[in-house]
């Protein structure tokens, strides 16, 4: 599979990775031996890059990685986890010195590794974006080796912008998808420019952009799709990237559309994003390891010609801009 590199930090990654949210929940049930058969096909497959963070599932998600990494320990893989959900008050007072490093410690024992590769602030309070306490204390723990690089996970372009601009932040995972186009204006250009990596996450806006769901699919009770679909549990951008179930669901119609023969929707909606300059990883998650090697196949296909890109954006501008793109 084609690799990318983080540029401030060195490490090559491949170009289509594994989004671990599902493995530790909140997308309803997946056994231990599923995620783990989902984790050997994804690798198996040419994936090099597995993104986790210490919520999923309570730090389920991090076990059962370090589970495979114990199984496979010359995967040659880069695990990035990401900290601060777990503030309590969930306010920028909570990310002290001390609790970073205690999430950090947390981590590194879930995963079973004295140093993490690379750690992500974890969608926080956006002033948290802005504090040079939270950067400081980031550097002295690679400065004691308890992590080799750290990054930021952004809800908004204006927070992506603000990290960005930070000299030893090393990558920004954002929303980025065929829903989603606001990050092309401003975030990817500016993150080129300072060698910042871009991890792009719900690259299936939830599954929509799988092409499988129509106006009466239903989702378990415990999955985030049921219960935030407005936001009740968390920012709604994450579920659907914040389109109206209905909307969502027309418009990928017209995407699938779009697909040449023999190309899935996902993977049309994969390999848009593998397009985009300045995308260094996408993440798509997975339930099944036949999910898990569908998505990496994307990165195999051509690029998408200027045609479909066009496509894409009058779809966007048409259907989904009105509902998405002012807000984050």
């Amino acid at each position: 599979m084609e690799t990318r590199t983080f540029r401030r930090t060195g490490r090559e990654v491949s170009v289509v990775g594994l989004g671990c949210w599902q493995l530790g929940g909140d997308w309803g049930r997946v056994t231990d031996e599923d995620a783990l058969r989902v984790l050997h096909g994804a690798v198996d497959a040419g994936v090099t890059f597995l993104d986790t963070a210490d919520v999923y599932g309570d730090g389920r998600s991090e076990r059962l990685i370090a589970r495979f990494l114990a199984e496979r320990p010359d995967a040659g893989v880069t695990v990035a986890t990401k900290c601060g959900r777990r503030a309590d008050p969930f306010a920028p007072e909570s990310f002290t010195p001390e609790h970073l490093g205690a999430w950090i410690d947390r981590s590194r024992a879930n995963l079973g590794v004295e140093r993490l590769d690379l750690v992500q602030l974890h969608c926080p309070p956006t002033e948290v974006y802005s504090s040079d306490e939270v950067y400081d204390a980031l550097d002295a723990l690679v400065a004691r080796g308890v992590l080799a690089a750290y990054g930021v996970s952004v809800e908004t372009c204006a927070e992506a912008l603000t990290a960005i601009a930070r000299p030893n932040v090393a990558t920004v995972q954002i929303i980025l998808n065929a829903f989603r186009l606001k990050p092309l204006e401003q975030v990817l250009p500016a993150a080129r420019a300072a060698g910042v990596g871009v991890i792009a996450r719900v690259p299936l806006a939830s599954g929509l952009l799988s092409g499988r769901y129509d106006e009466t699919t239903t989702f378990a009770a415990d999955d985030h799709r049921t219960y935030n679909r407005h936001g009740e549990a968390f920012d709604v951008g994450e579920t659907f990237s914040g389109v109206p179930f209905g909307v969502g669901v027309a418009a990928a119609r017209e995407l699938a559309a779009l697909a040449p023969d023999g190309v899935t929707t996902a993977a049309l909606a994969l390999r848009w994003i593998i397009d985009q300059p300045g995308v260094s990883v996408v993440i798509p998650g997975a339930r099944t390891p036949e999910q898990a090697r569908a998505n990496a196949a994307a990165a195999a296909l051509a690029p998408l010609p200027a045609e479909v890109l066009d496509a894409v954006r009058a779809v966007y501008d048409a259907r989904v801009r009105p509902h998405v793109h002012g807000r984050w």
